[in-house]
Parts: C-alpha cells; sequence; structure tokens
C-alpha cells in the first residue's frame, strides 16, 4: 500500500486525539500524502505531527475552533492550500458528542452541537469541493459518522446511550449523514468521491478505554477506521461514492486487509475473516451475513 497516495493534500479536520482523525493523519502521510492537520489543543497537535514525521511525512497544524464561526474555520482550507497546495482529500472527524436527555437541552446548547456536526462540516465540503471543481482534479471527502444517527429500532426500545440520552447528538450527527449523500449526488460522474462511514459499535480510542464505558469486546482498533477511511479516499470515485456505511462492512465488502498506520504490517486479529466474526459478534449470525 506504501505511496498510495503520493502527491496528494489532505486536511483532517479533527486530529488531535489519538483516534480516527489522528490515526488518518498519520497513515495518509505514511502513504505520501502531504497532511494538514486542525484541532483547538496545540499540545495535542504537536504529538499528531510528530508521528507524521516519524513515518517521513510532511505535516502542517494550525489551531482552529470548528465549534466557533469566528474560530478560523472559514479560512482553514485557503490556509492548508496556501501551505501545501490545493485540497484532494478532506477527512471531517471533529464531532461535539453530547449525550443528554432531551427535555434538558437548551438552544445555545443544540446550537454548539450543529455548528460543529453539520455546520463546520458543510463549510470545509464545501470550500473543498469548489476547489476540486475548479481544477476539474477529481477528489475524495469522509464524513465520519455514527450508529446513533440512524433510525432507532422500536417500540419497545433499548436501554442504550444512544437510545434513552443520544436524541441531539444522534439528530445533529443525522443531518451529517443525509449532507454527505446529497453532495455525492450532486457531484457524481465528476470525479469527486464524498462518503460517510462509522464504526459498527465503537472505536478504541485512548479516551475510550481509559473510560471503560464501553466494553472492550465491542470496539475496534483506530486502524480498521483509518483502513476504511483510506479505502474511501482511493477508490474509484464512480464506484464509491454516496456510502453511508461502517467500516467493518466495507472492508468485508472488499475484502480488504487492514494493516498498521504505517501501511507496512498487517493487525494481527482484524483481517477480513477476523472481520466476519467480529461483525457476527455485534450483529448477531443472520444479521451479520
Amino acid at each position: 500500500m506504501a505511496g498510495a497516495c503520493e502527491g496528494q493534500v489532505a486536511l483532517v479536520a479533527g486530529a488531535s486525539q489519538g483516534g480516527t482523525g489522528t490515526g488518518s493523519a498519520v497513515r495518509l502521510a505514511a502513504e505520501g500524502a502531504k497532511v494538514a492537520i486542525c484541532a483547538r489543543s496545540v499540545e495535542k497537535m504537536e504529538e499528531t505531527l510528530a508521528r507524521i514525521e516519524e513515518v517521513g511525512g510532511t505535516g502542517v497544524m494550525f489551531r482552529c475552533d470548528l465549534a466557533d464561526p469566528d474560530g478560523g474555520r472559514d479560512t482553514l482550507v485557503a490556509r492548508t492550500e496556501e501551505a501545501l497546495g490545493p485540497v484532494d482529500y478532506l477527512v471531517y472527524v471533529a464531532a461535539r458528542t453530547m449525550f443528554s436527555k432531551f427535555e434538558t437541552v437548551s438552544l445555545d446548547r443544540l446550537q454548539s452541537a450543529l455548528e460543529l456536526n453539520l455546520k463546520a462540516a458543510w463549510l470545509l465540503n464545501q470550500q473543498v469541493i469548489a476547489g476540486i471543481r475548479a481544477r476539474n482534479s477529481g477528489g475524495s471527502i469522509v464524513n465520519i459518522g455514527t450508529s446513533a444517527a440512524h433510525p432507532l429500532t422500536g417500540p419497545p426500545y433499548g436501554k442504550g446511550p444512544a437510545t434513552r440520552t443520544g436524541t441531539v447528538y444522534g439528530a445533529t450527527k443525522a443531518a451529517l449523514h443525509r449532507m454527505s449523500q446529497g453532495v455525492a449526488a450532486e457531484t457524481y460522474g465528476e470525479g469527486i468521491s464524498v462518503n460517510v462511514v462509522s464504526p459498527l459499535a465503537a472505536i478504541a480510542t485512548p479516551a475510550v478505554v481509559s473510560g471503560g464505558m464501553i466494553p472492550q469486546e465491542l470496539c475496534e482498533p483506530v486502524e480498521v477506521m483509518v483502513e476504511a477511511v483510506l479505502a474511501l479516499l482511493t477508490g474509484k470515485p464512480a464506484e464509491l461514492t454516496g456510502l453511508d456505511t461502517t467500516s467493518i462492512e466495507l472492508l468485508r465488502e472488499l475484502r480488504r486487509p487492514v494493516r498498521d498506520l504505517t501501511g507496512t504490517e498487517l493487525v494481527p486479529g482484524w483481517q477480513p475473516g477476523d472481520l466476519d466474526d467480529y461483525a457476527a459478534r455485534i450483529l448477531g449470525p443472520r444479521r451479520a451475513r
């Protein structure tokens, strides 16, 4: 896989927490892309940038509060292009994960979730698409979604957090899912792919692992999500666009090996046959087929 992104410029929005954003930035750099990252935490971004450099990559970082209309998000694409060149890939990871009872969510808190989960993504998707179209160069966007955005099954309803306290998070992320498919439809046939991908259950990010709220057996490694992101970014736009999928479903369908963040080693226990077993464990044998 080495060199799959040679000569490309990628912008990863939200790459400071050691999860999908950080992993995507490192893997894209390892595959030859020049990578721009943004987040609020300079210290955490410096850690990500160091990892980019460790794999021989080129990266830049921009402090940006994507939830704030005046926090620098409107110039983020322009700053990336000034530093690295035209943006070919956008990975939008940033999200406000808010689990609160519906009746307790004020309009201000709803607005803050909308700013990060939809409006910032809308703006960056819009600006990157405009640049790709102007150059007629082709390009790819992956927006990171969540199963909480999908319709609930019931009644009766389950008792998990996505059901009991996930209304504002699910609703705002559902808008991101629909936006992604709409942009894919509007750009179809132009050499542009736009997809949204979610973990099947949960990602083993540092916060999830240390918090212990989600059983470890339900979590997939960051490398699995990153492999799915890379597959969508580098796939043929005529074939892989408009998808609302999960990492596991996509990689199983493609029968794609999962590699580490350097792109050189296979991740033990998470290869195509292993993904079948994981899907069966999460979904049940019949739904996982």
